[in-house]
């Protein structure tokens, strides 16, 4: 026997072993339409914080407001996250079912998290983040 066939019958061994317990395929399609549910849940926040007049508005304030405090303002986008990152100082923008939530961060700590109110001002969630 080679090592090809061997290695394809060990293959089909460990798949029809975890084949027979239903019980692990259960768990696993009910974490997938839990996964599957939360992401259609939250997919409407996700466009809204990604195309949204709010969010252009809210980095050209940080470009603005960083630039007169001398910092950089570095942003990413993470799947559903929106971060923004200068020195020290962090500030998430997640997009969750319940709407977007802004999360403050200072050395890599949770300092403060509130929702986001896309009928706000920009410009002053982005002075609260890089003046704290």
């Amino acid at each position: 026997m080679s090592f090809l066939d061997n290695l394809e019958n060990s293959l089909k061994a460990l798949e029809s072993r975890d084949e027979a317990d239903p019980e692990k395929r259960q768990r696993e399609q009910a974490q997938r339409e839990a996964a599957r549910d939360a992401a259609l849940r939250t997919a409407p926040n996700v466009e809204r914080l990604k195309t949204s007049e709010y969010t252009a508005c809210l980095l050209t304030a940080c470009r603005t407001e960083g630039h007169r405090l001398r910092k950089l303002v570095r942003f990413t986008w993470l799947e559903s996250t929106l971060r923004l990152e200068t020195q020290d100082k962090r500030l998430d923008l997640e997009a969750t079912p319940e709407g977007v939530t802004a999360t403050f961060y200072v050395a890599g700590e949770v300092k403060h998290t509130e929702p986001v109110d896309f009928s706000g001002d920009p410009a002053s969630l982005a002075r609260r983040w890089l003046e704290a």
